[in-house]
């Protein structure tokens, strides 16, 4: 079966491109094909992920009137480009999906967990604002409804879960006076770290020097140690993981950046060190950058 959270997060994702890109419908379907090839090779079949962008297309001037009445003091052009689009997507099911196939919470709660995971701090309390308030409208359907009882899937116990090791780094290189650090950034607005996933056999230190010359050609040399953070993540065909992500400060040349052509990233920038505290990052990766910039800033690391 087809993994709808997943499917969603393609759907966004693409919905986020087309929004930026000028919103011309005639590209939206070759959009979703290659996100959908990208970001889900072995789902099979995408009737889920084509019929709802589609459908969101369809109505997108409804859904632009409904969202200026639930939300009348955001215009919906001074919205947040990542919020803008959950709503597109959650008041679609909200409102015109077959509700035997997505009951209104559930359209509800998927949409308020697309905006936690892609969008800022407060995104998840304004969505769930805005869709709150049009399920109110509606009467509150389901409100009352017996929830389905689902056969539970076996819980596969912490320690027994697989575990996937990651490499990421903080970038950064002297001209001059002046340190700098490289960031990329991903399709839903933010900055982030060079990371990937390290093969079996390779140290994580090395692996991590692999990944950056692979996603944005430079040459490191690994200068601290950052730590190590973990989180259990759901794989669509393996079902929950552990993944392990060890961090390094790490020194370049300050040289050209060239981003390698990666599902989900679209730029890679040198930024002054005095700069990057003013960039959207993820929660996770600011208390990564702020320890590696106290590093630099109290010359713990030489030049």
């Amino acid at each position: 079966m087809a993994n709808r959270h997943l499917s969603r997060s393609i759907v966004l994702q693409s919905l986020f491109e087309w929004d930026s890109r000028g919103q011309h419908d005639e590209t939206a379907a070759a959009i979703i094909d290659r996100n959908a090839k990208e970001f889900a090779p072995g789902m099979g079949d995408n009737t889920f992920i084509i019929d709802l962008m589609k459908g969101i297309l369809a109505k997108k001037e409804d859904l632009k009137e409904i969202i200026e009445k639930a939300a009348p003091d955001w215009p919906i052009d001074k919205i947040s480009p990542v919020d803008r689009n959950v709503l597109r997507l959650g008041l679609y099911e909200l409102l015109f999906s077959d509700r035997g196939e997505v009951p209104a919470k559930v359209a509800i709660n998927e949409a308020i967990e697309l905006a936690k995971t892609y969008g800022g701090e407060t995104s998840g309390r304004f969505v769930n604002g805005v869709l709150g308030a049009v399920y109110k409208e509606l009467g509150e359907p389901g409100k009352d409804a017996s929830p389905v009882k689902k056969r539970k899937p076996a819980e596969v116990p912490y320690e027994e879960m697989p575990v996937q090791h990651l490499g990421g780094a903080v970038v950064y290189a002297r001209d001059g006076e002046d340190i700098y650090m490289a960031f990329v950034h991903d399709v839903f607005g933010h900055w982030t770290l060079s990371k990937g996933k390290i093969p079996e056999g390779i140290e994580p230190a090395q692996g991590t020097i692999n990944k950056v010359k692979e996603e944005i050609g430079l040459d490191v040399k690994i200068k601290a140690d950052l730590g190590t953070n973990e989180y259990i993540a759901n794989d669509p065909e393996i079902g929950k993981i552990r993944k392990q992500v060890h961090y390094y400060l790490t020194e370049s040349d300050f040289t050209e950046l060239t981003l390698a052509k990666k599902p989900g990233l679209d730029d890679a920038k040198w930024f002054k060190l005095a700069d990057i505290l003013e960039l959207n990052f993820y929660n996770d990766i600011l208390p990564i950058v702020t320890k590696a910039v106290t590093l630099l800033s109290e010359q713990k690391i030489g030049a």
